[in-house]
């Protein structure tokens, strides 16, 4: 079975020129065992709209992204929480195949729930709120429906409150809410989830109803490569 990786949060953006240099250096140096790749979300540091990837200077990794599909290896792009409004046209022009937050995949004999991890955040009331309007269809209408200048700048308002308003919050409500969590995996009978948006990169294994389970964590990509790889059968955060 050829190798799987998941990486997320690269907040891919000309403002963070050594993030651009990993991702370059990542997509150019693909090892041949790899056969699928699971981009959890906020690979860019916002998106405003498919006909906006030229005014922010995303051609460059588009045509990064065609090349890694191109060579056969499967990319599978689940939207975040900064760049949730990627869509068929970004995924024709890159050969990603778009998947809902969350989706549930099977590797070998798992049942692996996938997500951002935004949505795991309960505790964080005001972030749930504006990613209810966000997420609407009657907000996202409005926001394509302006001119790509009044989206940019609309975006980077919406950028500069959210930074604003997580210097001013506890660091214990941004964090996954754990009997959320585990809810959520008894319902879709999971025991792996993997998700990113915490930009925490850890394992976490824990007791669910008797049967050991793990949570996988991605870190950002700020300073780091973070990625999760499934190789021979196991799971390794790198």
């Amino acid at each position: 079975m050829k190798e799987i990786l998941f990486i997320s949060d690269l907040h891919l953006s000309q403002e963070y020129p050594d993030s651009l240099a990993r991702f370059e250096n990542f997509s150019s140096t693909l090892p041949k065992e790899v056969g699928q790749i699971f981009l959890l979300g906020d690979v860019f540091d916002f998106w405003i709209g498919d006909d906006g990837a030229e005014t922010l200077g995303h051609h460059k990794i588009e045509k990064q992204l065609h090349q890694i599909s191109s060579s056969g290896v499967e990319l599978f792009f689940l939207p975040g929480n900064r760049d949730f409004l990627v869509g068929q046209d970004f995924a024709s022009r890159t050969g990603c195949k778009l998947l809902p937050d969350p989706s549930i995949i099977e590797i070998g004999e798992k049942r692996v729930y996938l997500t951002h991890g935004d949505a795991l955040c309960i505790d964080d009331v005001e972030h749930q709120q504006n990613r209810s309007v966000l997420l609407s269809s009657k907000w996202r209408k409005a926001f394509l429906d302006k001119s790509i200048e009044d989206r940019l700048d609309t975006a980077l308002r919406l950028r500069q409150k959210s930074e604003e308003s997580k210097q001013a919050k506890p660091m214990s409500i941004m964090d996954i809410n754990q009997p959320h969590l585990e809810e959520i995996m008894r319902e879709n009978q999971v025991r792996t989830v993997i998700h990113g948006h915490t930009h925490k990169p850890a394992i976490h294994a824990f007791d669910l109803d008797g049967i050991e389970a793990r949570r996988y964590v991605l870190g950002d990509w700020y300073t780091q490569n973070s990625v999760l790889t499934f190789r021979n059968g196991e799971f390794i955060l790198e």
